[in-house]
């Protein structure tokens, strides 16, 4: 899908809503809290970007926004100074109909992934020590991301350190195994050839940078495949 920059037409409007709750829309009701619009946002940022519409059930059912202005603000403020680094988003009100109006939201896949939540005290001051909270698409859910993804993301900006590979006796096992059995998660690469989680995932992350396996991330499983 590719996110279209000009402001969206009626019939474009409708077959997004037709089309359902994907991997690339989400339907939102009402407004949220500040928090869970950030998730979703981050979310499509981390995977390939995506829409966002307030006024839509989850079954396609337009139900409409009572009140956009402010709501737009805090979406803004949302991508702004919840999630680090930020999200450029467009934000568009749009009139579907019979006194009804939308509020889309359009995410584009970000070149500088992964973004993380920022997080909050009661008081509202920023958290000094944050978890680095990020989360990726799958399906029609927005779900957190793994340790693993996170890495590999990091690993594929453009100012990330060269990648230096050496092929030795744990790459080796590991090739071997997934000749033999077709895929393996990190726990059990680790227990293979007895080295520390850690390790074990440093190792499987700078083999997808080099595209020699690769990751498959859903909703609760993670594994990696050999690249054929």
């Amino acid at each position: 899908m590719r996110i279209v920059s000009y402001p969206i037409r009626r019939h474009e409007l409708y077959d997004l809503i037709e089309s359902g709750e994907g991997a690339d829309v989400e339907f939102k009701r009402q407004f949220s809290s500040p928090e869970k619009i950030a998730r979703e946002i981050i979310a499509f940022a981390n995977t390939r970007g995506g829409y966002i519409l307030f006024g839509v059930d989850d079954d396609g059912t337009v139900v409409g926004v009572r009140s956009e202005k402010s709501e737009l603000e805090e979406i803004e403020h949302a991508a702004r100074w919840m999630i680090e680094p930020p999200v450029e988003i467009v934000t568009e009100n749009v009139h579907a109909g019979r006194g009804r109006d939308i509020v889309l939201v359009r995410v584009p896949e970000s070149a500088e992934k992964p973004h993380t939540l920022v997080e909050y005290e009661s008081s509202g001051k920023r958290k000094k020590e944050q978890s680095h909270t990020g989360f990726v698409r799958y399906e029609d859910k927005s779900v957190l991301a793994s340790r693993e993804t996170m890495n590999v993301m990091r690993s594929q900006r453009p100012e990330s350190a060269p990648l230096k590979l050496s092929i030795g006796y744990n790459e080796k096992m590991l090739f071997a195994y997934l000749e033999r059995h077709g895929r393996i998660t990190v726990e059990e690469f680790a227990d293979l050839v007895n080295i520390s989680r850690r390790r074990a995932s440093k190792i499987l992350v700078n083999l997808v940078r080099a595209g020699t396996v690769l990751l498959h991330s859903f909703e609760k499983t993670e594994f990696f495949t050999l690249v054929k």
